[in-house]
């Protein structure tokens, strides 16, 4: 079994489905938001029915709460929210098994990566920062082995449940496209990501 998938079959165990998973990472990394049903399916990828289950779940474990917004608009009805209780007691433990995941995982994907060329900057956006408006999910910038990437990617999608989206970019072409603050590499700079590799800095 690779490490990714052991790694995550632990956390299925430990937590029961990939959907629960999934929600733990959405609030446990985001505390302080509150998210409606149909936007957490869209935000986790998710099946409506089972997100509803394992909010309920949740909810009745006293990890999340309900908040309900009043609309005054008769054709509308009422929005309920949930959001994580900050008072739940075993919410910093949570957060740290969750954390400690993520690093394994960040250190394998750098690992790996690695291993494939000479990358000098390797940033983790979209999918893995829970922002699905990032314009990819891998940031890679060096020169490096694409056949053997494209299938890494694709390992690692079959074993999140969700097609990832990967960006490579040469040295040259990404101090190119930094220099005339090119739209798509500016978004993925500029929004919430996870930099694993980074020598261009040095340079």
């Amino acid at each position: 079994m690779k490490l990714n998938n052991k790694i995550f079959f632990m956390l299925e165990k430990l937590f029961g489905s990939r959907t629960r998973i999934k929600l733990l990472k959405l609030f446990l990394t985001d505390q302080n938001s509150k998210f409606f049903v149909r936007e957490i399916t869209r935000l986790t990828g998710e099946k409506i029915n089972s997100v509803r289950r394992e909010l309920d779940n949740l909810s009745e474990l006293g990890l999340l709460e309900v908040v309900e917004e009043i609309t005054f608009d008769k054709k509308e009805e009422n929005k309920k929210f949930y959001r994580v209780n900050n008072n739940f007691p075993l919410l910093r433990a949570l957060q740290e098994i969750l954390l400690k995941a993520r690093l394994l995982v960040e250190k394998t994907l750098a690992t790996k990566i690695d291993k494939m060329g000479h990358v000098k900057f390797l940033a983790l956006s979209g999918f893995f920062v829970n922002d699905p408006y990032a314009p990819t999910d891998f940031l890679i910038v060096g020169q490096i082995d694409k056949k053997k990437l494209a299938r890494l990617v694709n390992q690692i999608s079959k074993e999140f449940g969700q097609e990832l989206r990967y960006t490579c970019f040469s040295t040259q072409e990404f101090n190119y496209r930094n220099k005339i603050t090119d739209k798509f590499l500016f978004e993925v700079l500029e929004g919430k990501k996870i930099v694993v590799l980074d020598s261009l800095s040095k340079e």
